[in-house]
């Protein structure tokens, strides 16, 4: 019996004289909600520079701009109607690139169909469409934070990309 006791006592002793010397692991800062709010603000900057340098080659686009960034320039208008509302129907013509002039998307032989505020599409458009009258043709300008954001849209438009779209505004419901 005292042979076990020693036996275990000598195998405990043993066990406890292995243990391995542990350093305190350094944590790295982790993704902080100030890392994302001075992340967005860089990106901002740089896009309203890319802007202002597009805008500064192109002097015929006296564009307004809005509170959320959007930049427009209604340069054909038809109609004295009223403009279209949240949740109303619109059908638009509409060609978009990038600011170096690459074209990415264009309905120039369809048109497209979409509920403002209740659909897919970029937020800047929905923005647009609201300023707009049936007839008017617009220039905009839409920041990456109201075109398609951080993912473009994985085909055609590329990850934070400013898109320079013309618009055709043909029907309200």
């Amino acid at each position: 019996m005292m042979n076990k006791f020693l036996l275990a006592s000598f195998v405990f002793v043993c066990l406890l004289a292995c243990k391995d010397d542990v350093t305190p692991s350094i944590k790295k800062p982790g993704w902080s909600k100030a890392h994302s709010v001075g992340y967005h603000q860089e990106v901002n900057e740089r896009e309203q520079i890319n802007i202002a340098l597009f805008l500064e080659q192109h002097p015929e686009l006296q564009m307004t701009e809005t509170e959320t960034g959007l930049r427009y320039m209604i340069y054909s208008t038809k109609s004295n109607k009223e403009t279209a509302l949240s949740g109303q129907k619109v059908k638009v013509v509409l060609s978009i690139k990038l600011l170096d002039g690459t074209t990415c998307y264009t309905t120039a032989k369809d048109s497209e169909e979409f509920i403002v505020d209740k659909s897919d599409v970029e937020s800047g458009l929905n923005e647009a469409v609201k300023l707009m009258r049936v007839g008017d043709k617009a220039k905009l300008i839409l920041p990456s934070h109201l075109a398609l954001g951080l993912v473009g849209d994985q085909d055609q438009i590329p990850p934070l990309a400013i898109l320079y779209i013309d618009i055709e505004l043909l029907e309200i419901n």
